[in-house]
């Protein structure tokens, strides 16, 4: 039994939340699935759901060494710091992948990396379908550090390895993830002629994508990871409120949002509207969503992925 644990392949996921802990338990039976923590608190929890929990800190690189070589697979679900225009965690940890990289020559399987970044990173596309060839345009400080994380894994495929990039819009859920304390708050929306598009992904859904990306994901890849809605981000509030049981948001004109209690963040992505086009993650990675719309995914008990 032991030798058959010890020959299973390795996954390292960075940054084990929400959306890591769901691609655990997807990956779990096939694989031993390591999970970087900065947190004493969460190394219980980790070990309780089966995985393999690491010590190390983004934000300090001499806790990282020991990850050089460690695994095969990697999923990078960490998010940058939350302030500057840069992504320092990204260039500290791809460094050191690399690292393990020079010199091993052709033996054995390349490094596979999967970065979740944002669809941010496109910027404001009025209204537009954006498939994963438009060129970046990040408007906030928010996107232009994903967007710099994305150069510095893209520098890691560029040394050998086999990264694909996820531009994940809005991730949402039934429960923790859900509009429902949104709605309940009774912060406004756009009125209609104002109001911009919005894209989705159910939580569930996104840890499959990662899944898929990690087994079937190209060389240098970039996917959209998000369901088959296209909708304005009132419509998507007034549909939750009807699914959810509670009050449609109010709309208010532009200029009044600014005054209306919205943080700002929702108030910078009421400025960016776009349709993002997910062709490559059905044709090339064979994604079947679960949730493919959002009232599907709103209505959903939130039970874990198959």
């Amino acid at each position: 039994m032991l030798i058959g644990v010890l020959r299973k392949p390795r996954l390292l996921i960075v940054g084990c939340g929400d959306i890591g802990m769901r691609l655990a338990a997807l990956l779990s039976p096939r694989m031993r699935v390591l999970a970087l923590t900065s947190s004493e608190q969460r190394v219980p929890l980790l070990r309780a759901a089966g995985l393999v929990p690491l010590r190390g800190d983004l934000d300090h690189p001499d806790t990282l060494w020991r990850l050089r070589g460690l695994a095969r697979r990697v999923a990078v679900l960490a998010p940058p710091p939350a302030q500057g225009d840069e992504d320092p965690r990204s260039r500290r940890l791809a460094v050191i992948l690399r690292s393990a990289m020079i010199g091993a020559g052709p033996r054995g399987q390349p490094l596979q990396l999967v970065y979740a970044s944002t669809s941010g990173v496109y910027g404001d596309c009025g209204g537009a379908l954006v498939k994963e060839t438009r060129p970046l345009r990040p408007a906030t400080a928010r996107a232009r550090r994903r967007a710099h994380a994305e150069a510095q894994w893209r520098g890691l495929g560029r040394a050998g390895a086999r990264v694909s990039i996820l531009r994940v819009p809005g991730i949402y859920d039934a429960a923790g993830r859900s509009p429902r304390e949104r709605l309940r708050k009774r912060l406004p929306v756009a009125c209609r002629e104002q109001d911009v598009y919005t894209n989705h992904v159910h939580a569930d859904d996104l840890a499959r994508v990662v899944r898929a990306a990690l087994l079937r994901g190209a060389p240098q890849r970039v996917y959209n990871a998000c369901d088959d809605t296209h909708m304005l981000v009132g419509d998507y509030l007034e549909l939750a409120a009807q699914l959810l049981g509670e009050l449609a948001p109010p709309r208010l004109a532009r200029d009044a949002l600014r005054h209306s209690g919205l943080s700002p963040m929702a108030l910078s992505m009421l400025g960016e509207s776009r349709r993002l086009d997910n062709t490559r993650l059905h044709a090339e990675l064979g994604v079947q969503l679960r949730y493919p719309d959002v009232r599907s995914g709103l209505a959903s008990d939130g039970a874990r992925p198959d």
